[in-house]
């Protein structure tokens, strides 16, 4: 079963994604933040409380299912944190990003979600998959900051379309969405 949540900032999606494993001790964490201020490491600490000291943590942006083993559920949270990492590290010495490169940042995330997905798929596991909702607010000043809009909205779409179910958090609340 492949699940995507979406959703704003705050809205509670990491936290209904985690309420759908909490029965579950045979969860795999895949965390895709990297922690290079004091701010991130706040962050990476909040959400490690919230989760249960059996789950298995992996860290990665690439070879996603590498983090495959013997356990039947996998989280990964979060698919804008992997999208924004593969974004810097196709175009961190570019000041414009050009269509080409727009299309090869978008699809070396989706190819690295899609084999994680299809390893999922070839196992009967569980994946359940959590990312930002980013075209609901205004239109970005930046260049770089539109080019990340328009791709995570992309990806965002490309990967519902792969998943069974995919829900909207607003407020708290799931809304099923497919």
């Amino acid at each position: 079963m492949i699940t995507l949540i979406t959703g704003g900032a705050r809205s509670g999606k990491s936290s209904y994604a985690e309420s759908l494993y909490k029965d579950k001790k045979d969860v795999v964490y895949m965390a895709t933040s990297k922690v290079l201020d004091d701010e991130m490491a706040e962050r990476v600490k909040l959400h490690q409380s919230s989760r249960p000291r059996e789950w298995r943590t992996y860290e990665g942006n690439y070879d996603l299912q590498e983090a495959l083993g013997d356990e039947g559920n996998y989280l990964l949270d979060c698919i804008t944190v992997l999208t924004s990492n593969i974004m810097y590290d196709i175009s961190k010495d570019l000041d414009y990003i050009g269509y080409e490169v727009q299309e090869r940042i978008e699809n070396t995330v989706v190819t690295e979600l899609e084999n994680l997905i299809n390893s999922v798929n070839e196992r009967a596991y569980n994946l359940i998959l959590v990312t930002n909702e980013v075209g609901y607010s205004i239109v970005p000043e930046h260049h770089i900051s539109r080019v990340f809009r328009d791709i995570q909205g992309r990806v965002n779409q490309r990967i519902a379309a792969l998943a069974d179910e995919v829900y909207l958090v607003c407020c708290g609340i799931p809304v099923t969405i497919k």
